[in-house]
């Protein structure tokens, strides 16, 4: 066999048990298990250690590569990719918010749109601007509420007098 399976294990038992109570995620829970097994000696071989964890050996083999080579820390480490950037820059965003504290702000989303288009050619979806606007600026447009044109101003005021009443 080319890869022989010869692996110490620096951490304690206890260490590993304490760590293995504390531990949050499943992946960490894992492989924290797999150094455990070996530490106790459970596990002989690569193959039977993979058959008990219900992973592929060579998964197996590549945890325990990262644990000889960098340590307990890079064993447990979860990778998680950055994505995409920002549609919108930072600087964009604090202008943006400025003009949404602004008295007149903006009356539609899609005037928000055609703002971004102009000053910075930022070429934005509808939906992508009423996500950032709403949810992540937590703002709201500034629209007046709608009058009815056949309202009579001097009657409401009666109202609203008669009403306090």
């Amino acid at each position: 066999m080319g890869n022989s399976f010869q692996v110490e294990v620096s951490e304690s038992q206890e260490e590993l048990q304490h760590r293995l109570r504390h531990a949050v995620t499943a992946t960490s829970k894992e492989r924290l298990q797999m150094l455990y097994w070996i530490k106790v000696g459970a596990i002989a071989t690569r193959q039977e250690l993979s058959q008990r964890l219900g992973r592929d050996e060579s998964t197996v083999y590549r945890w325990l590569q990262r644990y000889k080579q960098r340590g307990m820390n890079a064993l447990l480490e979860v990778k998680t990719p950055k994505g995409l950037s920002a549609l919108i820059p930072e600087t964009v965003m604090n202008q943006l918010t400025e003009r949404l504290r602004q008295p007149e702000g903006f009356k539609s989303y899609s005037q928000i749109q055609e703002w971004l288009r102009q000053e910075y050619q930022i070429v934005a979806a509808y939906k992508t601007v009423h996500k950032i606007v709403r949810y992540k600026l937590n703002a709201k447009l500034k629209v007046p509420r709608p009058r009815s044109a056949k309202a009579k101003p001097e009657v409401q005021e009666a109202f609203k007098k008669n009403c306090q009443k």
